[in-house]
């Protein structure tokens, strides 16, 4: 038995209604899709600031800086999957900051997405459980400071902070 309320009634045009909210949704992915992008553009600027502030530290090591740069850009890819909601708009967040990136200088990225520390960040992130203690050792290791308290607390303190910045550049702009 259906009741009054469980039948809609199509109006004069429905296929013009039809296109209208068809072309609606199309405007909302391409708003999103925008803010997706700027959510990676500023993320990647970000990213950069803190390279070449970092390369300014004279006592900063070169193995240190170099992984500290694949932290940073792992986390900002977790970042994009943890609060993106949506592996579309991830996608599209994470294109733009590699542009971004690319952009302003193209051997930064390539310096800053070596596979195999990835697979060790990975392995951290996905084991759970203290997930930024896990990767503060992971840092330490690939610095070559394995066990060393100080090298892992800034591992997990860089990782903290990164994606905490990776998320309220999100509710910056999707709220």
């Amino acid at each position: 038995m259906y009741l009054d309320e469980d039948i809609k009634i199509a109006g004069d045009k429905p296929s013009r209604d039809i296109k209208r909210n068809l072309e609606n949704d199309i405007n909302i992915n391409k708003e999103i899709a925008e803010k997706a992008r700027e959510w990676g553009k500023k993320v990647a600027v970000n990213f950069i600031d803190d390279v070449t502030a970092a390369q300014g530290e004279d006592k900063a090591d070169a193995q240190m800086l170099i992984q500290r740069r694949m932290l940073l850009s792992f986390t900002a890819t977790v970042g994009f999957e943890q609060f993106a909601g949506d592996d579309s708009i991830s996608g599209i967040a994470q294109k733009s900051f590699i542009d971004t990136v690319t952009d302003a200088d193209s051997s930064l990225y390539r310096g800053a997405s070596d596979t195999g520390a990835y697979s060790f960040y990975f392995l951290a992130f996905r084991r759970g459980g203290e997930v930024d203690r896990r990767i503060g050792q992971t840092f330490a290791m690939l610095c070559s400071h394995d066990g060393d308290p100080i090298y892992q607390e800034l591992g997990e303190a860089l990782y903290c902070w990164f994606l905490s910045v990776v998320k309220e550049t999100a509710e910056e702009i999707f709220n």
